[in-house]
Order: structure tokens, then C-alpha cells, then sequence
């Protein structure tokens, strides 16, 4: 089964378009815990538990488990998701972008090591950059479009002259993951919650790609304008939560009042749809 079937189940099955994606800061732990780096895997285990019921997908952020030497434990962790979630895809967040044997690597590293469904990438670099991910039929390749981050606007709000139109670059960007960089029908789009006026431009120049939205929730964008803006019959979103999930308890009843956060989130998403 391909990416973009297995979320289209998913999001079918558990009545979802949330994301809950994985960022295991120690420091925030519970006070059980708290501070212990070996630990990621139970707490991040433990959360995935409780909302495999809730969400049309996972998303574990490299960075948090590369930065205190826990890939073993992001190994398990994948491991953990296919058994007690088989049908719910799994996108490694790892923002990689470079070209020729390197991306090569980065794919192996992403598909065949750990396992994903799917990849965050930059295409700053362009196609061929892009290229080796595709090779492996049925996974699935989110683009970086338009992020969240106010720095963003440093490049990807920029016009570009010389291409007919003078489409900003984001809106550029869009349109070859709709069109000629698609050729297996493999790409997804990166645009964050915090610019719902972007969202729908995106999906306009994108109209059938699925959308990863991060950004709902501790980083202040709006739910109920974000699925009015990006959300279509024939054009999945993906909505990302994370810390307002992942922490929304310091206690012993962190993961109950994770699956409580996160049904709510599911639930507002639902709502603004219907």
C-alpha cells in the first residue's frame, strides 16, 4: 500500500486529519522521567499508546533523537508505531536536502533504516536533489513550501522574475509538486498553520497534493482556519500537534492528558470540516 492510500485509510478509519508528532525534549518530561535521555523511547511509546485510535499519522523529529545519541532508540520506536499502529503512516521529519550519492544516503537512512512512509525535505537544491526519494515507489516526500517561521519570508515570499507569471517562490514550489516533479504521484507540501491566507494559496496552486500542516497548537495557528483553508475532498491535510500534546501534563497522567489534548484537537479538526 502506498503513502497516500495508507492516510487516506487512516484518516477514514480513525475519523482524523491529526498528526501527532514526536519531539522528546527530557527536560520536559514528567517528573518520573524528568532529565533522563534513556527514556525517550517509553515516553514517546507511552504517548503513541493512547492516540493510535486518534490520528492519521505519526511524525518523529530526527533532531530530537540524533541530539542525545537516541537513534537506537527512534529505531524501536519505529518498530513500536508498525505494531501497535499498522495503518497509521509514519513521516520521519528530517528536513534533508542535498543531491547525488548523499540524498542516496539520506533515503536509505530514511526508508530503509528507520522505516518511514514518508520524508520532510527542502528543495532548495532542486530535483535532482529530490530524485533519489522517489525510487522508492509508494513512499511518500513532503516538500518544504511555506513554513511557519517568520524567517520564511526571507526566500520563499520572494517573487521570481524570470519565471512566467512572477509566482512567489512558495507558489512555485507548489506547482511543481503538482505537476512536473510528481511523477508518481509521491509529493506533499510543507505549509504551516500560522498563515492560513498562504494555506489556501498553496492548495490553489496545488489542489490534489496532501498538505502537512505544523503549527496548530503551541505555535498559535488557528485549527478552524487552517482546514477551511487547505482541506478538500480530493486534497488531504495533514494537521501537526506536538508539545501541546506531548506535554500537556507534567504528572503521571502525562499520557492520559495527552490522549485528552489530542481528541480534542481531533475533534475541533472534524468540526471545522463538517
Amino acid at each position: 500500500m502506498n503513502f497516500l492510500d495508507m492516510l487516506r485509510n487512516a484518516e477514514r478509519q480513525n475519523g482524523s486529519m491529526l498528526c501527532v508528532g514526536l519531539d522528546p525534549e527530557p527536560a520536559r518530561f514528567p517528573s518520573t522521567l524528568k532529565g533522563d535521555a534513556s527514556s525517550i523511547y517509553d515516553f514517546c511509546a507511552a504517548i503513541i499508546d493512547v492516540t493510535t485510535d486518534l490520528v492519521s499519522a505519526f511524525k518523529p523529529q530526527i533532531a530530537y533523537f540524533a541530539a542525545h545519541r537516541a537513534e537506537d532508540q527512534l529505531e524501536r520506536l519505529m518498530a513500536h508505531m508498525r505494531r501497535a499502529a499498522p495503518g497509521v503512516p509514519i513521516i520521519l521529519d528530517a528536513k534533508r536536502g542535498d543531491i547525488g550519492s548523499t540524498a542516496e544516503q539520506y533515503a536509505k537512512e530514511a526508508f530503509e533504516r528507520y522505516g518511514a512512509d514518508a520524508v520532510t525535505l527542502s528543495p532548495f537544491m532542486g530535483f535532482d536533489s529530490i530524485q533519489p526519494y522517489l525510487k522508492y515507489h509508494g513512499k511518500g516526500v513532503f516538500l518544504l513550501c511555506r513554513t511557519s517561521n517568520p524567517g520564511g519570508d526571507d526566500f520563499q515570499n520572494q517573487r521570481l522574475s524570470d519565471v512566467a507569471g512572477e509566482p512567489l517562490l512558495y507558489e512555485h514550489i507548489a506547482k511543481l509538486a503538482q505537476g512536473p516533479w510528481n511523477l508518481n504521484g509521491q509529493l506533499g507540501l510543507v505549509v504551516g498553520a500560522t498563515y492560513p491566507a498562504e494555506i489556501e494559496r498553496v492548495r490553489t496552486c496545488a489542489p490534489t497534493v496532501p498538505l502537512l500542516i505544523p503549527g496548530v497548537g503551541a505555535q498559535g495557528g488557528d485549527a478552524l482556519a487552517t482546514v477551511k483553508a487547505g482541506w478538500r475532498d480530493d486534497g488531504p491535510i495533514i494537521v501537526n500537534s506536538s508539545r501541546a500534546i506531548l506535554y500537556a501534563s507534567s504528572g503521571a497522567d502525562f499520557a492520559q492528558a495527552a490522549r485528552q489534548e489530542a481528541m480534542k484537537t481531533r475533534a475541533t479538526l472534524q468540526a471545522a470540516r463538517a
